[in-house]
């Protein structure tokens, strides 16, 4: 007679699980302020909303995301609590986009097999992310998925909840003609694009290892550079700048297609590329794998994770503020009448659904 089948024989650890659990407890708690309750381990995060009474008309906004191919580095190289920052990034200012304060985040990690080493280091990494941002990480699972992943393949994604008063909510109905378009730098490559990113690499024969001169670092290195979190700047330029009316959160589809997504029809914005100094990773990304400048705009943030639409009363204020904060800002170009020119590379109208206004690029990026 044969032992019977357990699920640890199938594949499935539980021990390895909640080992994960104690590893992660400590920085997940690190997020968690008084208005979370119940701590770590139960079947729903609770957060006490009372606050929110406060708020004539409270609008909760919602995102979810995930960190793309960029995940591929990570588990290449061997290091996992990066990915966690980038996570956050990208949902939570997809949030602070319309004006909303992230309040609770929660995520997902699908793998091949539990290493808890390996799940609490993304698990602190996304917590770290989370306080950066402000939110706190309120509830996650970890899906062991043998015989769909191979044992060292994992996935994460993650969810956010926020809030905005309605009064206050930020959007294309607030854009005017006259109003100033004001770039926020990015850490570097962010969390998109690295589909077309990692061909490079491969086109160009580079290792993971491969130090590049240009950037100072190795490939892995500089791939694996965290995405920039704006959440907390965001909320407070919201609450501090009286003539801010759009944020744009530079994600898949480059520039021009996610600022035309906050523009109203019959508005355009132009975009001066002239006007900042291209990161060293872009032009080397292009130049290693002849990758035509209009392909890589469209798909890469290009220096610029954040943008935001202002009064051009406030604009310098903006600026200035975001700049003291640690994060460089500088004015893109401005909010006009859209003159319907003929669409060509150079023009992009609406984006990913949304009929929106038109975003015009002119000059050249200034390459070092």
């Amino acid at each position: 007679m044969t032992d019977g089948i357990t699920y640890a024989a199938a594949g499935v650890d539980t021990h390895a699980g909640d080992r994960a659990v104690e590893l992660m407890k400590s920085a997940v708690s690190r997020t968690h302020g008084p208005e979370v309750l119940g701590g770590v381990g139960a079947f729903a995060g609770l957060f006490d909303a009372s606050a929110l009474k406060a708020y004539d008309r409270p609008l909760l906004a919602s995102s979810t995301d995930g960190v793309g191919t960029k995940i591929v580095i990570a588990r290449a190289m061997d290091i996992h609590d990066t990915i966690g920052q980038d996570l956050v990034a990208m949902v939570v200012d997809d949030i602070v986009v319309c004006g909303a304060k992230p309040l609770v985040m929660t995520d997902y990690i699908a793998c091949g097999k539990v290493v808890p080493e390996r799940i609490a280091d993304i698990v602190r990494g996304i917590a770290e992310g989370c306080e950066m941002a402000g939110v706190a990480l309120v509830g996650g699972e970890t899906a062991e998925h043998p015989g769909v992943m191979e044992p060292d393949d994992y996935d994460v994604a993650g969810a956010a909840i926020g809030v905005v008063e309605a009064s206050r909510l930020l959007g294309p109905e607030r854009v005017s003609a006259g109003d100033v378009i004001v770039a926020m730098a990015s850490s570097g490559l962010h969390s998109n694009g690295y589909s077309l990113v990692r061909s490079v690499v491969a086109h160009a024969g580079w290792e993971l290892s491969t130090a590049i001169p240009e950037l100072g670092r190795t490939v892995g290195e500089e791939l694996l550079e965290p995405t920039r979190i704006y959440s907390r700047l965001c909320v407070d330029l919201a609450a501090s700048v009286p003539g801010l009316h759009a944020f744009s959160h530079v994600t898949g589809g480059g520039l021009a297609a996610n600022v035309a997504r906050v523009l109203p029809k019959g508005l355009a914005a132009t975009v001066d590329r002239s006007c900042w100094d291209l990161p060293a990773v872009f032009s080397v990304v292009q130049a290693a794998g002849n990758v035509p400048w209009n392909d890589l705009e469209s798909t890469l943030n290009m220096g610029v994770g954040m943008v935001a639409i202002v009064s051009a009363a406030d604009a310098d204020a903006l600026i200035s503020a975001s700049t003291a904060a640690g994060v460089p800002a500088w004015a893109l170009g401005e909010v006009i009448a859209d003159p319907m020119a003929p669409a060509s590379a150079d023009v992009v109208r609406g984006a990913k659904g949304v009929d929106g206004g038109t975003v015009m690029l002119s000059g050249a990026y200034r390459v070092a």
